[in-house]
């Protein structure tokens, strides 16, 4: 329960105490008689006392229970984002292999060709 929900009912306690001393010494009634009032009256603080209580159980444990589905719901989310980029990080990894590779081929045809250029050059030239 929370504190605002405890001071209600601890407020609610004493109160009723305090308006039953009360009652207690300025009423005009026998022993008996009053005796019977505390009972009735304590009887019906504790009901109120009762309902209080339940009631801000029940309303604490409704709020428990949107928490836990909120957070259920950021967890799916969570989870779809995290699956989304993991598909975006393979797609660029993959995407920078095929680049890698591909400037990789050219540089190799590059240096073939610079070798054959070279190759022919050194033909060309009288030793």
């Amino acid at each position: 329960m929370s504190d605002r929900g405890m001071d209600f009912v601890k407020g609610l306690v004493i109160g009723g105490l305090f308006g039953a001393v009360m009652g207690i010494l300025y009423a005009p009634k026998s022993g008996k008689e009053t005796r019977e009032d505390i009972a009735r009256k304590t009887e019906d603080l504790l009901v109120k006392a009762r309902e209080e209580y339940e009631q801000a159980l029940d309303k604490s444990k409704r709020a428990y229970e949107a928490a836990v589905k909120r957070l259920k719901e950021v967890e799916v989310s969570a989870k779809e984002k995290v699956e989304e980029v993991e598909s975006k990080v393979e797609a660029l990894t993959e995407r920078g292999k095929e680049t890698l590779l591909d400037g990789k081929g050219r540089l190799k045809r590059a240096i073939e060709a610079g070798v054959e250029a070279f190759k022919e050059e050194k033909e060309k030239t009288p030793a």
